[in-house]
């Protein structure tokens, strides 16, 4: 469609984007049902923040953010056809997988509330509501889903809440904790810290390539047996192992497609699309923004879109912007559309859910297979098998400075990013920052483009030597 219209790739604010848009439709635009400009987000839900950003000028862009920024509106159309809502909190890519793998059930996180304040540039009131209720600004921004389920104005009750704890984000177990206590039960699952097996220790390989002692195996798979038998309970029938087996190679599926979205993206020569979309498009693995095949649909043609740039030497970005490896999901999502205005492109990223990226073992019994890729959760390990990782792909992607976005309050963000830094800087030898990112970041700017231009332009400068 772009290319019948003759329009290079670029990125276009919210304004130009709907003139866009008039122009698509007249040339036949074919859009799903959740389709439209992306301009009434602002004036019929809310999205403030979309005036301040720029999105990519692809139609599978446009796809891909109404797909993103209607999920709500989808699972209160799922609740009215009699469809199970299962809300799944912390464990960010593993119960969702089991939840689809029923027939009209439909699982979401309630945790992606802490972007609410973000996109509704905090009119929403959820933060200042998480402080009536003594969830103040020490969390981390997650707090928002603690009155959002209370308000019930974002999205709909889930029909069984389900939340992994232990070795977790002390913030998040602290507000689910009282969540339940608010009247909202929750089946908890208990996830170990990752430790590596001691010398001659039977052992399992996770996806991503870590092991992990099988005793720890074992004691994930199960705690899902537990989750299975409350799936099971929810529907009225049992969740069998080929419904799991069937779940995993759809969920490989998607998996197969965002790993060849990122290779085509973050190998390119040039960038062939946007920070922001990139972002958007490896947040869908996580539970397939509830609608699996429809996921499937978004970033199947938004690979085209990118495969067709790469073979056509098109890029959204200078060819001289400077590689940057980003580590942690940004609360305030226009800080990625200001790196690029300041020449930098994101080559790789690590927004804390790798696990949800790998390919699920489809060979091993599936609540095995399930638990071993839960276990090679980079956040529930030590922090220095995160950075293994991210030095091995800051080498492949041909990185040339990494970023880390701490999260304002969240208590995993306290040793981490020193730890990712000095590791990467010790292997790879990169210029690193490390910046606190609040959900509105207006006031803060003038800051943080001066750390992003510094970084960049101390990546430059290595190019020279």
């Amino acid at each position: 469609m772009s290319e019948s219209l003759g329009d290079a790739p670029r990125k276009l604010g919210l304004d130009a984007w709907d003139q866009r848009y008039a122009a698509l439709r007249q040339a036949g635009l074919s859009e799903p049902e959740y389709g439209g400009p992306l301009g009434r987000h602002v004036f019929e839900r809310g999205d403030l923040r979309l005036r301040h950003l720029e999105f990519d000028n692809s139609a599978a862009a446009l796809r891909l953010w109404n797909f993103l920024l209607t999920e709500n509106e989808r699972l209160r159309q799922a609740r009215t056809r009699g469809e199970k809502i299962v809300g799944t909190m912390k464990d960010l890519g593993t119960v969702p997988v089991m939840a689809y793998a029923l027939p009209r059930v439909r699982a979401f996180y309630p945790d992606g509330a802490w972007w609410t304040p973000c996109l509704m540039e905090c009119s929403d009131g959820l933060l200042q509501q998480a402080d009536l209720q003594g969830i103040d600004g020490s969390f981390c921004p997650v707090r928002a889903l603690l009155p959002a389920f209370e308000t019930e104005a974002h999205f709909p009750q889930p029909d069984w809440l389900v939340c992994s704890t232990g070795a977790v984000c002390d913030d998040f177990t602290a507000i689910a904790q009282r969540l339940e206590r608010l009247g909202h039960p929750i089946c908890w699952w208990e996830m170990p810290r990752r430790r590596s097996p001691d010398p001659g220790e039977p052992a399992c390989t996770l996806p991503g390539g870590g092991l992990a002692p099988a005793v720890q195996v074992q004691w994930v798979r199960d705690e899902l047996e537990r989750v299975r038998a409350g799936l099971s309970g929810l529907v009225g029938q049992p969740l069998t192992d080929e419904q799991l087996r069937d779940g995993i190679r759809e969920a490989n599926r998607v998996r197969r497609l965002l790993g060849a979205l990122r290779e085509a993206a973050h190998g390119a020569p040039s960038a062939p699309l946007p920070a922001l979309e990139l972002l958007v498009a490896e947040m869908l693995t996580l539970h397939f923004c509830s609608d699996r095949d429809e996921t499937v649909a978004v970033l199947a043609e938004l690979l085209v879109e990118v495969q067709t740039r790469c073979a056509q030497g098109h890029a959204v970005l200078a060819a001289n912007a400077v590689r940057v490896y980003w580590v942690n999901p940004v609360a305030d999502l226009r800080v990625l559309n200001r790196l690029e205005e300041w020449g930098g492109r994101v080559c790789g990223s690590d927004y804390m859910f790798t696990h949800a990226l790998d390919l699920i073992p489809e060979t091993l019994p599936p609540l095995e297979a399930l638990a071993r890729t839960a276990l090679a959760d980079p956040m529930v390990g030590p922090t220095a098998d995160r950075a293994e990782r991210i030095v091995a792909e800051c080498r492949a992607w041909g990185a040339e400075a990494l970023v880390v976005a701490r999260i304002p309050g969240a208590s995993h963000c306290a040793r981490e990013g020193a730890i990712i830094r000095e590791e990467v800087r010790a292997k790879v030898g990169l210029p690193t920052i490390d910046l606190e990112i609040p959900p509105v970041c207006d006031a803060m700017l003038p800051t943080l483009d001066s750390r992003l231009q510094a970084l960049l332009e101390a990546a430059r400068a290595r190019r020279s030597t």
